[in-house]
């Protein structure tokens, strides 16, 4: 189904009580109180964590006129007395206060569901396990250097509805959609233009409670596409290439499939074939693309396949990724101390992105991995990490335990260094001390932030202060 943006009525929110679930620290949040409020809704905002901890958030609020916080708990009234529930992506539906929401008869909604019902704008979706925030980004890099009008949004962290008036039927949106926003979206039976779908591993396990309905969650932005849509699928993931869709597929990836799509020539190639409506063209991608690691290269491949399906040329493409530049936390470079490079690879919550990122380097790394438990099955990061050139390893959270016991089944000999750490000053200093000249300093935790930060953005803005900070 096409997109099911439709104009807003300046009125549909005047004088409703609505109630926000969770401010959040992206953006998301912030937006859509900041939207409802300045069409006249009456907004509530709870959220568990205090005022402190949401201070950034809370400041980009100030001058919001109409809204009331409950903040560091949340009150059934607040939720009992509600017209509409705006949800945060990350609370799961069998959350008690949205039973008693449910129960009074009020509406769940959520900041993108409220966007894409109103985006009158062409859709570029993209989700998958890992690498969907570059890919985004570099799709949206694309987009520009065409010269289209173009917005980036979603789960990479700003919120499009405060600009939602100011958004065309000829634009392009371009969203990064995790698997909480699309199991929300499921039933709006909404498709995008374009959906690219990065990856497929095991994620997230502690929220959808089995793989099976992990999978579901990432196929709803595929399910309700048209034949006039576009689906740019990896050709390389055996899983995401059964996955059933209605609109065109083009596939991308290391093998070429003999199909439409963005494929490497040759084993080792930076060079590419692009092959779409009979047409067989050639680009030097790997020399126009300026960050490291293969699966850059395979993320550059999708968003390829993306942006030549809507008539982009390679041309475009070439300055588009010759501009492009990693996003923070995504196997970025923050500095240089004593001959040894600082990389911050914060958004690396799963193992399959930290082994990524591992393969990235020629060079010796000392690695800081580890965190909260969302049941991943750690085993080929650990595989990966006493084969891939790593010296050692500083053991952060409640994993880093069970992720040496890993280690060391793949390397009793104790080649790897490693050593389980308390805090992640001390991770960090161990790190730098393991290092040498010409050696790597990699932060690719390989697991979520909860427990130490706040979030994956705190982790990254941490160790580029510590790197910033020494002498």
């Amino acid at each position: 189904m096409r997109n099911i943006g439709r104009k807003s009525d300046p009125d549909e929110w005047r004088g409703r009580r609505v109630t926000v679930m969770g401010l959040g620290s992206f953006g998301g949040g912030v937006g859509v109180v900041r939207y409802l409020a300045s069409l006249g809704a009456e907004v509530t905002v709870t959220d568990l964590r205090s005022g402190e901890e949401l201070s950034k958030s809370l400041e980009e609020l100030q001058g919001c006129g109409g809204v009331r916080y409950v903040l560091g708990e949340h009150r059934e009234e607040d939720f009992r007395g509600a017209e509409v529930v705006v949800v945060n992506p990350a609370v799961g539906r069998e959350n008690r206060y949205l039973e008693i929401a449910r129960d009074a008869g009020g509406k769940l909604t959520s900041e993108m569901r409220i966007f894409l019902e109103r985006n009158p704008a062409r859709v570029i979706g993209v989700t998958g396990s890992n690498g969907k925030s570059t890919t985004t980004a570099m799709t949206y890099a694309l987009m520009q250097a065409a010269g289209e009008r173009c917005r980036l949004g979603g789960n990479i962290g700003k919120s499009l509805l405060p600009e939602l008036a100011e958004i065309r039927e000829t634009d392009w949106v371009v969203l990064e959609l995790s698997s909480f926003q699309l199991e929300d979206l499921a039933e709006l039976q909404w498709g995008p233009e374009v959906a690219i779908v990065t990856n497929f591993t095991p994620n997230h396990l502690d929220r959808h409670g089995t793989l099976d309905e992990y999978r579901a969650a990432k196929q709803n932005l595929l399910s309700s596409q048209s034949a006039d849509q576009v689906a740019v699928l990896n050709g390389d993931d055996a899983d995401v290439v059964r996955w059933e869709t209605h609109g065109k597929r083009l596939l991308f990836g290391e093998r070429d499939q003999g199909t439409e799509g963005v494929f490497l020539r040759g084993a080792g190639a930076r060079e590419v074939v692009c092959r779409l409506n009979g047409e067989e063209r050639v680009g030097l991608l790997g020399d126009w693309l300026q960050v490291p690691g293969r699966h850059n290269l395979l993320n550059a491949l999708g968003a390829t396949a993306a942006a030549l399906s809507q008539g982009v040329s390679l041309e475009a493409i070439e300055r588009g990724l010759r501009g492009y530049r990693a996003l923070p936390h995504r196997l970025e470079f923050v500095g240089e101390w004593s001959g040894r490079k600082f990389f911050n690879d914060s958004l690396a919550t799963t193992p399959e992105s930290t082994e990524r990122a591992i393969e990235a380097f020629a060079e010796p790394i000392v690695l800081l991995a580890g965190g909260y438990d969302k049941g991943s099955d750690l085993t080929a990061m650990a595989s990966k990490i006493v084969t891939g050139g790593v010296s050692g390893v500083a053991l952060m959270g409640v994993t880093g335990p069970r992720l040496e016991e890993l280690i060391r089944r793949f390397d009793p000999s104790g080649k790897v260094l490693t050593r389980v750490c308390g805090d992640f000053q001390e991770a960090f200093e161990w790190a730098v001390k393991m290092s040498g000249v010409g050696d790597v300093v990699l932060l690719s935790p390989g697991c979520a932030s909860y427990g130490w930060f706040k979030n994956f953005a705190e982790r990254g803005e941490r160790f580029r202060r510590l790197v910033e900070g020494m002498e």
